[in-house]
């Protein structure tokens, strides 16, 4: 068959942009594509303003704190009216910053309450060639074709007491879309057909440690990692009670290390072999403050590791919201209140500290040899990896800065209350 020269140059466009979306850095979940909070760049910017180095900066209607994924030439995050009771996707041109499609995927014919700091669409969507994956707890969770703008598959059976809200973000493991639907009231783990919706597998946390429980220290707002352990994958999921390791095909459980107490945000980290666990919340008895745990867990074990394959654990300054990121065997973690922290994978001993007066949210990122801070305030700051604090820029945008951005091919993509940023020379 012959082709007309009109058919031959979409085939052309079809397949350059085929080709783009491989060979460009693509931003796939939250804190990235390999769940690390690093990136690819080798030239990301250091200093910006609302005047400077601003490639566009688009609005986005509602209000939401997720996160914004990218791949090819396609920016997606999800959106909220501040009532929940519109909960929409939108698809944002990366080269123009130009809102190529707003997409309602549902109307609740009731909404939950939230605490005042979280949003109707906090959860960060996950995304892949030709498809995304919103999100939004209990209200529902939905395939969308990246090409085509059409809803593929829509969930809205996997039903919870948030309490105070959704947070969890989804991950795409294989042919799996992997949930947490953990409120006050149910607590498992599901695995979708990414293609159909279709459950593969359930697996609910274990009893014993929920049933004689108050509900708030049941619920839980994590995001789930992937590690490799002996040639085999593990999907790390910290509960509100315990952290778990499961088979990701079978959502069998491999090992458990258990810590209380309450609602676990920031996501597990990985690095040379060792996994490292937030607990959450731990609420004293004495009447001391609320404080977070950093668990270094060595997850060869089966079982409950909890006595033989925990080397360490630290509870001063640890960060309940943001994840920190590590870079050649230090750990960076900023507490929501602003105290920097730079520790040793290997032993957990503090290297350095510092005070910021900022108040953070979203989670610590790495680039172009830089870590990067963002505050609530819409205030950045940029400083050297190493053995001693050292600061290179802080940079203000206008507006509360919750999500945690998407540094990707030498720009960041920014979300504020109000608007999406794309940041570069």
């Amino acid at each position: 068959m012959k082709l007309k020269p009109f058919s031959l140059l979409l085939l052309a466009i079809g397949i350059s942009v085929g080709l783009f979306a491989q060979n460009a850095e693509n931003w796939t979940h939250l804190r990235g594509s390999q769940l690390d909070g690093h990136s690819q760049s080798k030239n990301a910017p250091i200093k910006w303003s609302e005047t400077s180095n601003i490639l566009w900066k688009t609005e986005i209607r509602g209000v939401a704190w997720s996160s914004p994924v990218v791949f090819g030439d396609q920016i997606w995050t999800s959106s909220a009216t501040q009532d929940g009771k519109e909960l929409f996707a939108v698809c944002i041109d990366y080269h123009s910053g130009k809102i190529l499609k707003e997409l309602t995927l549902f109307r609740p014919d009731s909404v939950q309450h939230i605490h005042p700091t979280n949003s109707y669409a906090t959860s960060t969507p996950c995304i892949e060639a030709d498809f995304v994956y919103m999100h939004y707890g209990t209200y529902g969770t939905a395939c969308i074709n990246t090409r085509t703008f059409e809803v593929v598959w829509t969930r809205t059976d996997l039903n919870c007491e948030h309490m105070q809200g959704a947070a969890s973000s989804p991950i795409i493991y294989k042919n799996l879309l992997i949930l947490h639907i953990e409120g006050t009231d149910v607590q498992y783990l599901i695995a979708l057909d990414k293609r159909t919706g279709k459950t593969i597998w359930k697996t609910e946390r274990p009893r014993k440690f929920y049933d004689n429980i108050e509900p708030v220290s049941r619920k839980a707002y994590c995001t789930p990692i992937i590690v490799e352990v002996n040639g085999k994958d593990q999907l790390v999921s910290n509960g509100a009670q315990l952290c778990i390791a499961y088979e990701p095909e079978t959502g069998k459980e491999i090992w458990q290390v258990f810590y209380g107490d309450d609602s676990t945000v920031a996501m597990n980290m990985s690095y040379n072999g060792m996994v490292y666990v937030n607990s959450g919340w731990m609420l004293p008895k004495d009447g001391r403050p609320f404080y977070a745990r950093l668990m270094a867990v060595d997850p060869s074990g089966t079982g409950d590791i909890s006595k033989t394959h925990v080397p360490w654990e630290v509870v001063e300054d640890v960060p309940q919201i943001s994840t920190p990121v590590i870079v050649d065997s230090l750990i960076y973690m900023v507490h929501e209140r602003g105290d920097l922290t730079c520790l040793s994978a290997k032993t957990g001993r503090v290297i350095w500290k510092t005070k910021l007066k900022d108040q953070f949210n979203a989670s610590v990122l790495y680039a172009s040899g830089n870590i990067y801070l963002f505050s609530v305030k819409g205030k950045s700051y940029v400083f050297k990896p190493g053995l001693n604090y050292q600061p290179i820029a802080e940079n203000q945008l206008e507006g509360q800065l919750k999500a945690t951005p998407a540094i990707i091919r030498d720009n960041i993509i920014l979300r504020t209350d109000k608007f999406l940023y794309r940041i570069g020379k």
